[in-house]
């Protein structure tokens, strides 16, 4: 049966020794417009907070959450027992091991601090960020496929791809993720963000049960990680992790509906 054979080089372009990867380009593109659109949502709002002075200082705080959080987060979850036996490699960034779970609690901390710090209110400040995020998740796995990395199970679907490392043909999981976790919930969340009676908080539940349920339902086509496969035979680590993800953004919509959590988004454009 024929398929397609992946031929994308990783790197971008490269000067002297200086070697620019598709990856990299991807995080900072998804860094990068993710703010531009934050700045979007506050815009014309005046004396509300946050303002585009508050996002434009948030900005450092996220990459340092998603990075310190993404990776703590794949220590933990996904290979804990080679990094206690070399606590070294913890900082090696560069040998790969990001988790988004790990990003999503890092990204937490630094909303909760931040609002706390600048007396913002934090709901106003998670729904605008959580509207945001589907942004990255779009370049970041993109960067997955670009990278070979993270794809999926062997199938006999004519879009099937062989991989640098298997000679079998696969899903490409990773533009399953990019068009889900990216783009439709992009939009879901993009409706909610203009629509005047969404109330405060709502934006962040959706944006939790959205990913969660997206990448649940992308894992029985991915491939699950080589030294964990599936936990009790049935259910991947990344399944395992959208649970609480799941059920928190049920409560926190459920909250949301019933009005405790104050607020609406009146002032949306």
């Amino acid at each position: 049966m024929d398929f397609n054979i992946f031929q994308i080089d990783p790197v971008a372009f490269s000067i002297g020794p200086l070697i620019v990867r598709w990856y990299a380009l991807a995080y900072l593109a998804g860094f990068l417009l993710g703010w531009k659109y934050c700045i979007k949502l506050v815009s014309g709002k005046e004396g509300d907070r946050p303002n585009a002075q508050d996002i434009d200082d948030f900005l450092t705080w996220v990459v340092i959450g998603v990075i310190v959080g993404g990776r703590l987060g794949y220590v933990l979850f996904y290979n804990l027992p080679f990094y206690l036996s070399d606590p070294l490699e913890i900082v090696k960034v560069w040998n790969g091991g990001m988790s988004f779970h790990g990003g999503v609690i890092g990204v937490i901390f630094a909303t909760l601090g931040f609002s706390k710090l600048h007396n913002i209110p934090l709901f106003k400040l998670s729904d605008i960020v959580c509207a945001a995020a589907p942004v990255g998740l779009f370049f970041g796995r993109i960067a997955n496929f670009v990278n070979a990395e993270l794809y999926g199970k062997v199938t006999t679907m004519p879009w099937g791809i062989a991989f640098p490392e298997d000679p079998l043909p696969r899903h490409p999981s990773q533009l399953y993720e990019a068009a889900l976790e990216g783009v439709v919930l992009f939009i879901i969340l993009n409706i909610l963000t203009r629509d005047k009676s969404t109330k405060s908080g709502t934006v962040s539940g959706m944006f939790l049960v959205g990913y969660g349920l997206f990448r649940a339902l992308i894992e029985f086509v991915r491939e699950p990680d080589a030294q964990i496969g599936l936990i009790g035979g049935f259910i991947s680590m990344g399944q395992l992790l959208c649970l609480p993800m799941i059920l928190g953004g049920a409560l926190l919509v459920y909250l949301s509906a019933q009005g405790k959590l104050s607020g609406t988004n009146k002032d949306a454009k």
